[in-house]
């Protein structure tokens, strides 16, 4: 049997949930791929309904891998300032690089607005450089070159990470503090908090894919989108004790899809039961799964190079997948296409096209410049 955890010092990395993040990142950009034929239709979302939960799992694993991995460090001698540079070190090289290639990708379509109209190249300029730095754009803004309100017009999936480091601030500053017993009464707290968000439709959108933009709404659904999950997790992994179980990876990757794909749920009177289904996906499915994978073993060397490739691809992927779409989406609305049986091979070469530079950033760009990150600002 090979084994699905590798051992640092004395402590595990979890392929499996590395694997298990590539997953989610793949069914990240098949959702998006639908979403392009409801952009272009001028309609709802009718297929893989539910794929931007991947972001809520995502934020619940950050969570899980953050406290397992720093929480007993601080009594060892880290540093929040030494944390936060492990961390910029982690994350900041491929959201320059989304930056960019949101830049390029922009540019090649014509730099046009989702209105049709020319955006100046001075202020397409602007917002690559806003998101270099992470500084999101409030809606209206000049630099929000797009027009549609997103924090990050270029690169629309950059929110989340705006999200992941204020969480690794409050993780850094307040809740790594806290005891298991105080952790779980913030957890809970927000727990109410997301659920009632998502079971009354606070935001109007029948779903909690909220976060994207900077209205109030959007800015404390998205805050409590990342909070929640994100200290569930810590829960999990300050309470974590293996349990046997073989071919997880597989099983919880199908899992992930089907709860991914269930069709929108109708609201029932004032309850929102589609959100009602996300929150239960949040508060009891992700976890489960998350707890499994930690503790499972992969049975085959194509299973753990599968989950070596997807965890080392998974945040790239994520990073740079949409540039491409905005691509894709522009096509489809040029040509009319609504449907996938219209135009999978096109799909096919969209997919590809995302895996293979989320490949090539990881290899020519993230890698190398966390080497050197690391070596001038150590570790």
């Amino acid at each position: 049997m090979t084994s699905s955890t590798t051992f640092i010092g004395t402590k595990p990395h979890f392929n499996i949930l590395d694997g298990l993040r590539g997953a989610a990142a793949l069914m990240v950009v098949w959702y998006h791929i639908f979403e392009g034929f409801a952009f272009a239709s001028g309609g709802a979302i009718e297929t893989f309904n539910h794929g931007y939960l991947g972001v809520d799992f995502f934020f619940m694993l950050s969570g899980f891998v953050i406290s397992y991995s720093y929480d007993d460090r601080w009594s060892k001698g880290l540093t929040t300032g030494n944390f936060f540079k492990r961390r910029l070190i982690r994350l900041h090289p491929m959201v320059v690089m989304g930056a960019i290639i949101g830049t390029i990708s922009f540019l090649i379509g014509g730099s046009l607005r989702w209105d049709g109209t020319q955006a100046p190249f001075g202020w397409v300029m602007m917002a690559m450089l806003m998101g270099m730095f992470l500084l999101p754009a409030w809606p209206g803004a000049r630099y929000d070159v797009r027009g549609n309100g997103e924090m990050y017009s270029l690169n629309g999936p950059t929110w989340s990470l705006f999200f992941e480091y204020l969480g690794n601030v409050l993780y850094a500053l307040f809740i790594r503090k806290l005891s298991g017993r105080g952790l779980a009464i913030l957890a809970a707290v927000l727990g109410v908090v997301m659920g009632w968000f998502a079971v009354a439709d606070v935001s109007g959108y029948g779903m909690i894919g909220v976060g994207w933009t900077l209205d109030a709404v959007n800015f404390l659904g998205g805050l409590a989108r990342m909070l929640f999950p994100f200290t569930l997790g810590m829960v999990l992994a300050r309470n974590f004790k293996p349990t046997k179980v073989r071919g997880i990876f597989w099983i919880a990757s199908a899992v992930l899809f089907v709860l991914f794909s269930v069709p929108y749920i109708p609201a029932c009177g004032e309850i929102c039961l589609n959100g009602a289904f996300e929150f239960l996906c949040i508060l009891l499915l992700f976890p489960a799964i998350i707890w499994l994978g930690a503790s499972g073993a992969t049975t085959d060397k194509f299973s753990t190079a599968t989950c070596k490739f997807l965890g080392d691809i998974s945040y790239p992927l994520y990073v740079v997948h949409y540039p491409v779409m905005y691509l894709f989406y522009q096509w489809l609305i040029k040509e009319k296409i609504y449907t996938l049986g219209e135009c999978w091979p096109v799909v096919l070469c969209v997919i590809g096209t995302s895996l293979a530079l989320a490949w090539l950033t990881m290899k020519f760009w993230e890698t190398p410049a966390r080497e050197w990150l690391g070596e001038k600002l150590g570790r």
